[in-house]
């Protein structure tokens, strides 16, 4: 099996964060994005996985050499693809296309998740979903009364279907959708300068090809602050097992309230720490309380109070100490 993972976009909805690294090389949890869902994927698999493409933007060589060791440490190959222009999804995944052959996932860089990835072998692939309150904002399928997807809905004004589509699709013949995707580009199907692959799937489903809808036990998007901060605790929760503390960490007076990360060369000096706190390598936090938030390396962070907060690399927030005196019944 081979995994194709898009991850071009520019993290808009991400910034200031995404202006100085690629939104899937962000870590919720002490690790990046992208190696989490690598990972996962690798671990919910019946097969072993053989390739991963990552299909990037302009992002240098350190970070294409990092992405390379990540497929490296999976046991797969990896290959470093390029879409230099925001063509879509389908063009994103084309990009990937020495590895569309045989069974492939291809998931999109911008969600977590666990899930059964047994695939049913009279299905032609699965696309994952998750019944959603609001399906105007997503993509969904409709279903058949026997559960096989018949239709592709990009965000409906009027009710259709709840079953979102997340992102993660499975098939069983990469080389049958390759050729799908070839076709958009050859007849230049396209919708807002884009090419879709619900088109794709769309018209593989036409043709006879059936695909089913599979259901996710979790999904944790990542799309921006709020929601990176509340997929970086949910992460902490599912992995606090196998939580440790890096041990050349140094906390002085200090409470650490679990689950947390704490990375190496972290200090933390007369603060309380947690729960549900990532802290990057060499980050110091010192005289704060820090809470629910993304904190990632070599920061500094003094005098503070900090609750469901996400802060950058290489920054620094120093608060100011006071000496007050403070009636009843007043607030600041």
């Amino acid at each position: 099996m081979n995994i194709i993972i898009p991850m071009a976009g520019r993290g808009s909805r991400l910034r200031p964060h995404t202006l100085t690294i690629p939104k899937p090389l962000i870590p919720v949890g002490g690790k990046p994005i992208v190696e989490r869902l690598a990972e996962d994927i690798v671990a919910m698999s019946s097969e072993k996985v053989e390739e991963i493409a990552f299909v990037i933007g302009d992002f240098g060589t350190e970070t294409e050499q990092q992405l390379l060791e990540i497929a490296e440490r999976l046991g797969a190959k990896g290959h470093i693809c390029h879409q230099d222009e925001p063509l879509g999804t389908a063009h994103a995944i084309l990009c990937g296309g020495q590895c569309l052959e045989g069974p492939v996932v291809v998931a999109f860089a911008d969600t977590l998740f666990r899930a059964d990835f047994t695939i049913d072998p009279s299905a032609d692939g699965v696309l994952f979903v998750k019944q959603v309150e609001n399906p105007s904002a997503f993509g969904v399928v409709i279903t058949n009364e026997h559960g096989a997807i018949t239709e592709y809905v990009e965000k409906p004004e009027t009710f259709v279907s709840d079953l979102a589509m997340i992102g993660i699709y499975a098939f069983q013949d990469g080389a049958r959708l390759k050729a799908e995707l070839q076709r958009l580009i050859d007849e230049d199907i396209i919708k807002g300068g884009e090419y879709q692959l619900p088109d794709a799937l769309r018209n593989m489903t036409q043709a006879g090809l059936q695909f089913e809808p599979g259901t996710v036990d979790e999904w944790m998007d990542c799309g921006n602050k709020v929601a990176t901060v509340d997929t970086n605790q949910r992460i902490l929760e599912l992995t606090k097992d196998e939580l440790t503390m890096s041990s050349d960490a140094v906390i002085e007076n200090s409470l650490i309230l679990q689950p947390c990360h704490i990375g190496e060369g972290a200090v933390i000096r007369n603060s309380i720490v947690g729960p549900h706190v990532s802290i990057g390598i060499g980050t110091i936090i010192q005289d704060s309380r820090i809470s629910n938030s993304l904190i990632q390396s070599h920061t500094r962070i003094q005098n503070k109070v900090l609750d469901g907060s996400m802060v950058g690399n290489h920054a620094a927030i120093e608060g100011k100490a006071e000496n007050i005196s403070l009636g009843d019944f007043n607030a600041i």
